[in-house]
């Protein structure tokens, strides 16, 4: 049952200190894990504007804590999409900026446009090219937020950065751990699987034993004006799910039509550029009926930059058992002898058994809609040890392109 609004001052200090364990436990260790007052102990947050970032940095505010809000100006849409009027990183900012100034703490805004084109969207461009599906996400978290920004914040003196993830920062016996949230239906831990152990040491996560309802309870009661405000489902430099404009913008010729082929080798029909298509889509291929026995449906299974091919097949050509990654990130040891693991290859998809052997992973079942270019991440329980981005698969003894 959730506490009444009348109560929640009280609450949410009960809230941060049982879902952020002290680094030491001992009577003075406050809810950041530090061993002296919050008034002593300064947090950067990093805020995006949105509700969950706010909360973070008005409660810790209210705790007495020396907050520091930080905004990254990241992109510009208008920019991005040579579009007048398209302004949603300007008034981000200027939503965190009335949060800050209606609560009273610091707050910051940070020219990171160069940094965001270099690290991020030119690495979705090109990955886009390559035949991959991209997770900006995980990049920004990777060399923007959790490098660059996580600098600053020391330069600033701070003792922790903190953040609105959904994710839990948990002390284990070798140190502090990543754990799923609390909320299955927000945890993050899958865009953050590129979080180093030093990095682990410095960041806070004081939602990521929270429900979404419990963080707008608190901003309907700070009177934040973000309180209403809905989570963002597009890619931030991407709105309305455009990814073809922002390919194109920065790569013209990128839509250069192809053939649709059949993976037994008949071409199909013609595609108006690779990027359009992605590992496992069913709908919108642009191949009609008549082309397989009772007409059963067509999925992408294969998408060849070099050929600029879009390989079409049944269903059951999608399975894989194998899948091969790259710039791992491990939060554990890895046995020499393999370890038992759940993983998740795709953001939304369910966790699936597997041995993990380092830079290769055997699935225990066949998966479906494995794409390289994205993440798989690796889970011990509720635990986060790590992962890697894939570049590969494997179905028995054929190796194909994710």
């Amino acid at each position: 049952m959730l506490h009444t609004y009348k109560n929640m001052k009280n609450t949410c200090i009960l809230y941060l200190n049982r879902y952020i364990p002290p680094i030491m436990n001992t009577p003075n260790t406050n809810s950041m894990g530090f061993e002296k007052d919050p008034k002593d102990t300064r947090v950067v947050v990093a805020m995006s504007g949105g509700v969950d970032s706010s909360v973070v940095a008005s409660l810790l505010h209210e705790q007495g804590y020396q907050v520091v809000g930080i905004t990254l100006q990241l992109y510009d849409h208008g920019e991005a999409l040579k579009k007048k009027g398209a302004c949603c990183a300007g008034q981000d900012i200027h939503d965190a900026k009335r949060v800050a100034e209606s609560m009273g703490f610091e707050h910051y805004v940070l020219n990171y446009q160069s940094r965001f084109q270099d690290n991020v969207i030119q690495d979705f461009v090109e990955s886009y090219l390559k035949g991959e599906t991209p997770i900006p996400c995980v990049r920004c978290n990777q060399n923007v937020k959790f490098k660059d920004l996580l600098a600053t914040a020391r330069d600033l003196g701070a003792d922790c950065m903190a953040t609105g993830h959904y994710i839990q920062r948990v002390m284990g016996p070798h140190g502090p751990e990543l754990h799923r949230a609390i909320d299955a239906h927000k945890d993050q831990s899958y865009f953050l699987f590129t979080t180093t152990p030093e990095q682990l040491n410095f960041l806070r996560f004081p939602l990521g034993g929270w429900s979404k309802d419990i963080t707008r309870q608190h901003a309907e009661r700070l009177g934040l004006i973000v309180a209403e405000k809905p989570d963002s489902m597009d890619i931030c430099f991407v709105p309305g799910g455009s990814y073809a404009k922002i390919v194109e913008k920065f790569r013209p010729g990128a839509l250069s039509a192809g053939d649709i082929v059949h993976i037994d080798g008949r071409v199909l029909g013609q595609h108006n550029g690779i990027i359009n298509y992605t590992i496992g889509q069913r709908r919108g291929i642009g191949v009609g009926g008549g082309h397989t026995e009772n007409n059963t449906p067509l999925f992408v299974v294969g998408l060849r930059p070099d050929k600029n091919q879009v390989v079409v097949g049944p269903y059951e050509a999608l399975a894989r058992d194998t899948v091969y990654l790259k710039e791992c990130n491990w939060l554990a040891d890895i046995p020499a002898e393999g370890l038992n693991v759940d993983v998740k290859l795709r953001s939304a998809q369910p966790p699936l058994p597997a041995t993990l052997w380092g830079d290769k992973v055997v699935l225990k079942q066949a998966a479906f809609g494995v794409a390289a270019g994205q993440a798989c991440v690796c889970y011990v329980g509720n635990r986060i040890i790590g992962g890697g981005w894939i570049t590969g698969t494997e179905n028995g003894q054929i190796a194909l392109a994710a």
